[in-house]
């Protein structure tokens, strides 16, 4: 166990089990929310930190266990509770209404019966005064559809903290922000830190844990094995916690050496969803056994340039040359890749439908699909108690590997992937570079986009730079 500090908590929950099924979620789990403090949770995919955050809020009844807010005990199972003791959750899918505007979504949260325009005016006049104070801009008179991820964040963030909330639960609130919005939103809680406020992060990227946070607590397989003071421990430490002994040797590159073409893009000219001009003139040439690498914020253009490489958006002008076999990872796992209603079974037996095998005649080989999805839950590590379950009721990192593992079971020719890791654990994250490597390295040309310049740097044999739907830059990686 980590050394452990104790300090004054306004909230605890203590001994928590909760099992879904034959699946034990929780084991004994106990946390501690201090007032004045960035708290980290963190662990691997399927560990238990999303569950740990819905029975600390109030939305899931655990077995065992009990909360205490000072000398009182509550019932679990009671959002309203919670929400009256001053927590409030930000949940890493967005809860807003694309449609309302700004103002609209902040009288929504209120919980008011009846929402009369004088209260949407008073609640935005509310919310941009925090807004002001944390050193934001708000317009309340936005739609929300039409705004920024980052901003949509902090929508959500403000919506949290309307009425004097007290305790903050953010579930991986990185994992859609670019670099700049990172440390924006850090500078953000860094504030809400010294105004007493108390913040629950639930984290994968150990970096970020141990830029922002004061104390780590670290999941493994649904119980608690370590609960310290970031200054502490070791970013080491923790990861060893979390997955056991790592190695320190990295993957190897793809090799540079030059290939056939698999995909020639000449001066295309891509429209976005409102008409607009997203790709403009990119010219973009990938060889077998490249990774190319596009970078740059979100918003520039990169899932139209994705879209259009994978044959789903239509271009205006310009050429796409393509290799006859082409994978695609999107960036939006739950409206653009999965059919959340359907099990992981059926949502891995997509990609294999049009095998030599897979038909009997007008009927599906279903036992055949069912062994080659079981194979590939194994070789992804995929955490599933049956594989009959929707695929809904995987957690996000676990539903992203559905969809990784789908695609390259295919053996595409080109593959194109969009921050293929958002959302998952550095050991998954480790797993989907090695696989996308291995792609490389049997001669599939790979477009990686991504946010995230570690990804780049660490699979990348050339990155550029996606502004504006423009490509600058050209910078070749180390062979």
């Amino acid at each position: 166990m980590l050394k452990c500090t104790d300090l004054e908590p306004i909230l605890s929950v203590r001994h928590v089990t909760k099992r879904f099924g034959g699946l034990v979620a929780l084991q004994d789990v106990s946390l501690d929310v201090s007032p004045g403090e960035v708290h980290a949770v963190v662990g691997e995919n399927g560990a238990g930190k999303s569950t740990l955050m819905g029975v600390l809020a109030g939305f899931i009844v655990p077995e065992e266990g009990m909360a205490v807010s000072g000398a009182s005990q509550i019932r679990f199972g009671e959002p309203l509770t919670m929400r009256n003791l001053g927590l409030s959750m930000v949940h890493q899918h967005f809860t807003l209404v694309p449609r309302f505007t700004v103002a609209e979504n902040f009288a929504l949260s209120s919980g008011a019966p009846v929402i009369s325009r004088h209260m949407a005016h008073e609640v935005a006049k509310e919310a941009k005064a925090m807004a002001g104070d944390l050193g934001w801009s708000l317009d309340t008179d936005e739609t929300v559809g039409s705004l920024s991820v980052g901003r949509r964040q902090r929508v959500e963030i403000l919506k949290a903290l309307l009425g004097g909330r007290k305790i903050l639960v953010l579930d991986e609130p990185t994992a859609v922000l670019s670099p700049n919005e990172v440390e924006d939103l850090f500078d953000v809680l860094r504030r809400l830190k010294e105004r007493g406020t108390a913040v629950v992060l639930i984290a994968h990227k150990l970096r970020e844990v141990f830029s922002i946070a004061d104390r780590v607590t670290v999941l493994r397989s649904g119980r608690a094995v370590g609960s310290c003071l970031v200054e502490d421990t070791s970013s080491t430490i923790v990861a060893e916690q979390m997955v056991g002994p790592r190695s320190s040797e990295p993957g190897p590159r793809a090799s540079l050496e030059s290939g056939e073409i698999c995909l020639n893009v000449e001066s295309i000219v891509v429209l976005g969803d409102q008409g607009n001009v997203a790709i403009d003139g990119v010219t973009l040439t990938v060889r077998e056994g490249e990774i190319v690498g596009i970078g740059g914020v979100d918003g520039n253009g990169q899932v139209e340039l994705a879209e259009a490489l994978s044959g789903i958006r239509p271009i205006q002008s310009g050429k796409v040359t393509c290799a006859s076999s082409v994978g695609y990872i999107p960036q939006d796992r739950r409206h653009d890749a999965l059919a959340l209603n359907l099990s992981v079974r059926d949502n891995l037996s997509v990609g294999m439908l049009r095998g030599p095998r897979a038909n009997r005649g007008p009927f599906l080989n279903s036992a055949l699909l069912g062994s080659l999805a079981q194979e590939l839950i194994r070789t992804h590590q995929i955490k599933v108690v049956r594989d009959s379950l929707p695929v809904s009721s995987l957690s996000g990192g676990n539903q992203q590997k559905v969809v990784v593992a789908r695609v390259l079971s295919q053996n595409p020719k080109l593959l194109v992937a969009v921050n293929p890791t958002r959302g998952l654990d550095f050991s998954a994250t480790e797993s989907v570079h090695e696989k996308i490597r291995v792609a490389a390295a049997g001669g599939a040309g790979v477009v990686l986009i991504s946010t995230d310049t570690d990804e780049l740097d660490a699979l990348a044999t050339q990155t550029r730079f996606l502004s504006r739907g423009r490509l600058t830059g050209s910078l070749l990686g180390d062979s």
